[in-house]
């Protein structure tokens, strides 16, 4: 893992630096470094949970010279397209649940065609600006969380125990069985409506809040909000991802290496999901979080690009 981490932060460091040799680079050139860059990101974002789109949207829009409107589309069908390719394994393993993504990826599936319709028409440093705030917040709730990993929940409430929101599955870092149940419902629906509202708005897809919303907020395990926010990002995406290809907002030359290093990438890090330790994920949640979020806020007061 720290190795591809570091290949992502190299690549994007490096793009700059060839950029700046002027304008004589080859269209394959940005074209090979969207695969890479995309192939990592596909790994680290099905282990995060976090969507490709919120690690996409800010490296593309920053090293590459590309239009931020072309990568908003770009990182929505970058983050469906990871979700989409692990969700077969983690159905597969258990560590998702689709009775506890359908509600709450309806509900941000129709605030995230609003927020994608919004964000050609409202100012992105304003709006960026509360992004990297509210992320940042999150952050700081997960870390002052110690038993986030696996929460107690005492009781279900009504409109949790209608929906059947509970379950079985097996952790094979643990290796035990992981019973789970949530409440809190009504606030989880209402914070994936706002959470599909700002992801269509910058292109970041939906996986930038769901995993606190569901462990924190729902009281999910971890790695089953992990393995669920999968699930949920490929809905959600998907009605946002509409708006930007009607409004010619996707080229191939940046949606076509992205995707299939992106595929690739997921489908690595899914398997490997079903084994890294709930702490391990915990923690690469929040830096991956405090990445995004800190660059957003940086954009947002005008230092950053």
């Amino acid at each position: 893992m720290p190795r591809l981490v570091s290949l992502l932060l190299l690549v994007a460091y490096a793009v700059p630096a060839h950029a700046a040799d002027g304008p004589g680079l080859p269209w394959w050139f940005w074209a090979l470094a969207l695969f890479v860059v995309s192939f990592a990101i596909g790994v680290v974002a099905v282990i995060a949970g976090v969507g490709g789109g919120v690690l996409f949207v800010p490296l593309v829009s920053s090293f590459f010279p590309f239009h931020l409107d072309f990568v908003r589309g770009a990182g929505l069908l970058v983050a469906l397209s990871a979700a989409l390719s692990a969700a077969p394994t983690l159905l597969r393993t258990g560590i998702a649940s689709l009775r506890l993504a359908m509600p709450l990826a309806l509900i941000g599936s129709v605030t995230s065609i609003v927020g994608a319709l919004l964000g050609f028409v409202v100012p992105v440093r304003a709006l960026e600006l509360a992004l990297g705030v509210l992320i940042l917040i999150i952050v700081l709730l997960m870390a002052a969380t110690k038993s986030a990993d696996h929460p107690q929940v005492a009781k279900m409430d009504a409109l949790a125990a209608v929906l059947g929101l509970r379950g079985l599955y097996e952790d094979r870092g643990l290796k035990r069985e992981i019973e789970w149940m949530t409440h809190r419902t009504p606030a989880g629906l209402a914070a994936f409506a706002v959470i599909g509202l700002v992801g269509g708005l910058f292109g970041l897809g939906a996986g930038w809040a769901n995993v606190p919303a569901l462990n924190l907020l729902m009281g999910a395990p971890i790695k089953l909000a992990v393995g669920t926010s999968g699930l949920a990002i490929s809905i959600i995406n998907t009605s946002a991802a509409w708006i930007f290809l009607n409004r010619g907002a996707v080229l191939p030359i940046i949606v076509v290496p992205s995707i299939i290093g992106v595929i690739l990438g997921a489908r690595i890090g899914a398997k490997l999901l079903t084994v890294t330790p709930g702490a391990v994920i915990r923690r690469l949640v929040i830096v991956m979080l405090a990445l995004a979020g800190t660059r957003a806020l940086l954009k947002g007061l005008g230092l950053w690009g």
